[in-house]
């Protein structure tokens, strides 16, 4: 994991869990800007994506590899001694539902961009049931993930950007994708054991990725004392890489100022 402190005096602990594919490197916009804001920032790969190396690219034995990998991000954070605000986006968002439905933890609040709570596109039903006998018989053969960098986001910079990077994972194994939809299951399945802490929602309206419906019935089921949902009618799926980022870092800013100014850390 890497750490980037804040520019100032620390007002919070932001610890950024990535999609599927990437890794944190392509963060360094919304790092920076969150430093620049008064935030330390916590991130790391995970599992099988980026630089890490415990695992072979694009695989894990289990989905809570991630959630393990998050509460160690986590638990970090906590030696700064401020309050700690998780950011999970895509397939970290999902990681981090499913840490916080198995786990109590100290956390200020949570922030989720498009998380992963169903597919635009699902195999055939054919190709599905195979995966299950795959994932008994060669769980780490991989296939094509299907994710392009066109379905991902609208800033051409992005775009061009992600063209030549060797570290973004384009194949998954089998085990991998079925680990992947057993947590969506059990991300609805458990929803009523998600931690009761604040939570922001964001999502975006264009999203070719993740299924938005799937999003909002998650989000409507969950029973927070405090929650607020936010969707981004123009936006593809990496929101705070879409060309209205500045805009939706302003608005999750605000969610954070909101929750320390509830406790009485900041006047």
């Amino acid at each position: 994991m890497w750490k980037w402190e804040a520019e100032g005096e620390a007002k919070a602990v932001i610890v950024i869990v990535h999609g599927a594919m990437e890794h944190h490197r392509r963060y360094g916009w919304l790092i920076e800007t969150f430093r620049l804001s008064g935030f330390h920032v916590l991130m790391g790969d995970l599992p099988g994506q980026g630089m890490t190396t415990r695992s072979k690219r694009g695989h894990v034995d289990s989905f809570d590899e991630y959630t393990i990998e998050i509460k160690d991000w986590i638990q970090a954070a906590y030696q700064f001694e401020l309050p700690v605000f998780l950011l999970g986006h895509s397939l970290g968002g999902l990681a981090s539902i499913r840490l916080l439905q198995q786990e109590k933890l100290k956390i200020a609040g949570l922030i989720l961009s498009s998380p992963c709570l169903g597919l635009m596109n699902y195999p055939s039903k054919f190709l599905g049931a195979l995966s299950v006998l795959l994932n008994k018989i060669a769980p780490k053969l991989r296939m094509n993930s299907g994710l392009t960098i066109d379905l991902a986001t609208r800033n051409e910079a992005i775009r061009e950007m992600d063209c030549n990077d060797t570290l973004y994972v384009t194949k998954v194994s089998v085990r991998w994708y079925r680990e992947l939809i057993v947590a969506i299951k059990q991300a609805f399945t458990d929803v009523t054991k998600t931690q009761d802490i604040p939570l922001l929602l964001m999502q975006g309206g264009g999203d070719l990725v993740v299924d938005k419906k799937m999003v909002k019935t998650w989000f409507n089921m969950i029973p927070l004392s405090e929650k607020r949902y936010k969707e981004w009618p123009e936006c593809y799926h990496e929101i705070f890489n879409e060309p209205e980022r500045e805009e939706i870092f302003e608005y999750a800013k605000d969610f954070i100022i909101s929750q320390l100014k509830s406790v009485g850390y900041i006047v």
